[in-house]
């Protein structure tokens, strides 16, 4: 996709949403089914089952997806996607890669101990990119790229979450 073919596919939407914001506004969603065998989630992506499940460091035994994983990879997916679709618009010609790492101290996540933090502590996003594009355009790609990218956004942001429960009787 180039960027005259971007343009023409965002176009409408952005005037869309200018004229009316609530039209922005979508809600994604995730569906899990428990697993009544082990300890393990099971997640639908837009294309295969994805079964999650104890990482080793907690138990596991490295057979299913670890969550911790899938964060990094949605933010490196959302990092890359935003990279490329920036990059279009910006007429840049990059290729490359991208990579997430992110430090879990586990006493926390098995209640070891209780002033260890549960989740992440530190997160790295870095980018190895070919491109021809000087010092300044590269600079204003990856700053375009964090500001647009949602994944980063949201870890960045700690957005309001609830939690519900319902039980069947």
């Amino acid at each position: 996709m180039d960027a005259t073919k971007l343009k023409d596919v965002q176009g409408p939407l952005k005037q869309r949403y200018r004229e009316d914001p609530a039209s922005a506004v979508v809600t994604l969603k995730a569906d899990g089914e428990l697993d009544g065998t082990g300890v393990a989630c099971r997640v639908q992506t837009a294309t295969v089952l994805a079964e999650a499940g104890l990482h080793p460091a907690t138990g596991g035994d490295g057979t299913q997806l670890c969550s911790g994983d899938m964060l990094l990879e949605a933010l490196v997916a959302c990092a890359g996607v935003t990279l490329r679709a920036v990059a279009t618009s910006m007429g840049l010609e990059v290729s490359g890669t991208v990579h997430a790492e992110g430090d879990l101290d586990f006493r926390g996540t098995l209640g070891v101990d209780k002033q260890a933090p549960v989740g992440f502590r530190d997160i790295r996003l870095s980018f190895a990119l070919d491109t021809s594009a000087d010092q300044d355009q590269v600079a204003s790609l990856i700053k375009l790229t964090e500001r647009y990218c949602v994944v980063l956004q949201t870890i960045k942001g700690n957005p309001a979450t609830e939690v519900s429960v319902s039980t069947g009787a």
